[in-house]
């Protein structure tokens, strides 16, 4: 008597294997993007020196900006840390993930790495978005050493301690939606060096066109016409009102609406480029 069961062709086998190993899930995307992101969380763990930036430059900026500027623009170091910490922690996260994040994945790119990730049955946006949520370590790293570096000079938090980590949130989120111009830079210039120059330079106009070194009052009209719509200076007025008192709603709600503002734009378009450039 002939056994009725057919055996399983290869493409059966194929299938099978795929949802035996990677099983279908409800927010596919959410979880191929958690796992790219461990796996950008490993390369740190293997090569801590990678975030040494993330460390070196809250600390550097801190000493500069207090001790070269504080006398002459507010004739006392101290109050000038008071007023100045809160700008530098916003300057130190978009600082920790800017280079990182349009570098690595050119690199990433040129490696070809991201052409084994292609061939995988996985969201084509996973792995932007799982590079830029494992820029979040990078910036608590920045974020918790200028406090502390802070504190050791003589900053003090005026506010409460909900209050922090609200603007450390604030911090972390506009962080993460500029970082979709630097993927998006990243994924359109060729050449690595060039991104990284790029994305470098144009640190001077986001954060020099704001009152992080002195106040708008004193600069020329055109570059005051600038910081009144810059999203970095939102940012640092919010985590300002935040951390020290002050305002607060109003450049809180500017902060957040450029957020969703630049991930709405920057996103779709990082993504479309990233599938045209592979």
């Amino acid at each position: 008597m002939s056994d009725t069961t057919m055996p399983s062709t290869a493409s059966d086998e194929g299938s099978w294997e795929r949802s035996d190993v990677l099983p279908r899930r409800r927010n596919a995307v959410v979880w191929h993007s958690l796992a790219l992101a461990k796996r950008n969380l490993i390369k740190i763990k293997r090569n801590p020196i990678s975030i040494s930036d993330a460390v070196i430059a809250p600390v550097t900026f801190l000493i500069i900006f207090v001790y070269m500027f504080g006398g002459a623009v507010s004739g006392s170091t101290h109050a000038y840390l008071q007023f100045t910490t809160p700008a530098i922690l916003v300057l130190s996260a978009i600082t920790a993930g800017m280079i990182a994040t349009g570098v690595n994945l050119s690199i990433d790119i040129k490696k070809g790495i991201f052409d084994r990730f292609r061939s995988m049955p996985i969201s084509r946006s996973a792995p932007l978005i799982g590079s830029v949520l494992a820029d979040v370590v990078r910036y608590l790293v920045a974020m918790i050493t200028l406090l502390v570096f802070g504190y050791v000079i003589g900053f003090r938090i005026q506010t409460n301690p909900w209050y922090t980590l609200a603007a450390a949130a604030l911090t972390i989120l506009f962080g993460m939606s500029l970082s979709w111009v630097w993927v998006l830079l990243g994924m359109v210039i060729k050449e690595t060096a060039s991104v990284q120059t790029i994305i470098a330079l144009s640190i001077f106009p986001l954060a020099f066109g704001t009152d992080m070194v002195a106040p708008t009052k004193t600069l020329p009209g055109w570059l005051q016409a600038w910081a009144k719509i810059n999203p970095v200076g939102h940012t640092m007025a919010a985590c300002r009102g935040l951390l020290i008192g002050g305002e607060i709603a109003t450049p809180l709600i500017k902060s957040l609406l450029w957020s969703v503002g630049l991930i709405v734009v920057f996103a779709p378009l990082a993504v479309l480029a990233y599938r045209r450039r592979t």
